[in-house]
């Protein structure tokens, strides 16, 4: 509610020699609203009938990206990333251009989020993007992997010998944390498929 109250206070007192900066509006509610309210909130900008504020708009909402071809004033920037293998580095510099990659999960490990949440977020995240694109309503998550489920290292399965050949490739006097950690999540998913 706090949030909305300063945004509509913004939008309700507009001039001309308005500068906006709004961050990461419409995040306190479901993901739908949020995007609508959102999308809604930059066209309304951009189109006042009196007024073209100056506006910086930061989001995580990929979707807007498509505002960029609709909206001749909107213009995409992101910051940029180099991915190498598993791992990230942010650049510190804006790219034109929108972003259709978040990176939560890695700022959740970068800041020092207990191990195990970052590999079960890891874990839900692609359950998600698999379901998202079956394109089918997301409304129950029975095939979710559960969170107590766990690898036996001692059942006869024949994964057991691909498992057993990854983890002798591993130098462990070399491998870093995090790399340790995706090397785990890569093994896991092997085993459950």
């Amino acid at each position: 509610m706090v949030e909305m109250t300063e945004t509509a206070s913004i939008l309700n007192n507009l001039s001309n020699r308005s500068l906006i900066l709004m961050d990461e509006i419409g995040r306190g509610t479901s993901t739908y609203d949020g995007v609508s309210i959102a999308w809604s909130i930059v066209e309304y900008l951009h189109n006042h009938k009196d007024y073209k504020a100056k506006t910086l708009f930061a989001t995580h909402y990929h979707e807007l990206n498509q505002l960029a071809e609709d909206l001749v004033r909107v213009k995409n920037f992101n910051v940029s990333v180099k991915e190498i293998g598993d791992k990230i580095i942010f650049m510190r510099t804006l790219k034109e251009g929108g972003s259709e990659h978040s990176f939560g999960i890695h700022v959740a490990q970068l800041a020092g989020m207990p191990n195990r949440i970052v590999l079960r977020a890891n874990e839900i995240l692609h359950f998600l993007e698999k379901e998202k694109h079956k394109n089918e309503p997301q409304k129950k998550f029975d095939s979710l992997p559960k969170a107590n489920a766990q690898i036996s290292l001692f059942d006869a399965d024949p994964k057991m010998k691909e498992v057993h050949e990854m983890l002798g490739k591993i130098d462990i006097n070399t491998i870093s944390p995090v790399e340790a950690l995706l090397k785990l999540n890569e093994i896991l998913t092997l085993y459950k498929k």
